[in-house]
């Protein structure tokens, strides 16, 4: 059992401090960053995209705190409490129980994304996060929250499954969010740089190719933290066929500003569009 985390777990205000400091940060920094240095020049307005993103992201904020008040670092705790789960069972060290959570996380979360392309029903939830015109920092926020439910009741699943503990919940989670930040960010990097960092982690310009607008580079790079699913698994695409800066990003049926508006985002799965399936 790993040892106990020096701060408040469950409805803790640490836990829930050092989260929102490291989203505020990160998400902060690298819309600076998409000022000062873009990969591409957006042809519609940041706010009229930005409305609509960062409305869904308050909005799932306040469902996660309403509907599943513990989150996932108090069922990780309950979990660890009653000895629930294979890591709980087993005797590794406590470095290798949080290095083996860490990893077996981030697979759940790869296998996720492509159930979520290649079931139908799934689709209609999850294209409004690809029916974003353009990709910046608050796309990696704009999840429906329908989404946002669905993923969580997994991730609790995985979490007692495993016997998941506490510390390494909160680190998947910050690490996680604050990736996902950057793998959308509409910021420039090097290409010396990118080469060498998709060895290891998801480059903005690694994930935009999922967002483009052709279907089988959008069942592409469906990692969000870790590059290796992909590249294991056969569905790495290493750039988009038009370039970065020529490349189409979104879906066909949602392109107008009206799509972009709060309330077209929630109805959307309930519009009768074309459903894009996984390969």
């Amino acid at each position: 059992m790993t040892a106990p985390l020096p701060f408040a777990l469950s409805f803790g205000v640490s836990e829930q401090l050092i989260r929102l400091t490291g989203f505020l940060g990160v998400l902060a920094t690298l819309m600076v960053i998409e000022v000062l240095a873009p990969r591409r020049r957006g042809a519609i307005g940041r706010w009229q995209r930005w409305r609509g993103n960062l409305a869904i992201v308050v909005l799932d904020t306040l469902l996660v705190r309403l509907v599943f008040p513990a989150a996932a670092i108090g069922v990780a705790v309950t979990a660890e409490v009653q000895g629930w789960g294979l890591l709980n069972i087993l005797a590794l060290p406590d470095w290798l129980t949080i290095l083996v959570s860490l990893v077996a996380l981030d697979l759940l979360i790869y296998a996720q994304h492509v159930a979520f392309h290649a079931v139908p029903l799934l689709w209609r939830v999850h294209r409004m996060h690809h029916s974003d015109p353009e990709i910046d920092v608050t796309t990696a926020l704009r999840f429906h929250p329908i989404e946002i439910t669905l993923s969580l009741i997994l991730k609790f699943a995985a979490i007692v499954a495993l016997g998941v503990p506490p510390l390494a919940v909160l680190i998947f989670e910050v690490v996680l969010n604050a990736a996902a930040m950057f793998n959308h960010s509409n910021v420039a990097l090097p290409r010396a740089l990118d080469r060498v960092l998709r060895w290891v982690i998801v480059t903005p310009d690694m994930h935009r190719v999922h967002h483009s607008i052709i279907a089988r580079e959008t069942n592409s790079n469906f990692g969000f933290n870790l590059p290796w699913w992909d590249y294991l698994f056969g569905s790495y695409c290493a750039q988009p066929a038009a370039g970065h800066e020529a490349m189409m990003i979104g879906l066909e049926e949602f392109r107008t500003i009206d799509d972009q508006r709060i309330d077209q985002l929630l109805f959307q799965p309930l519009r009768q569009d074309t459903i894009r399936r996984g390969a």
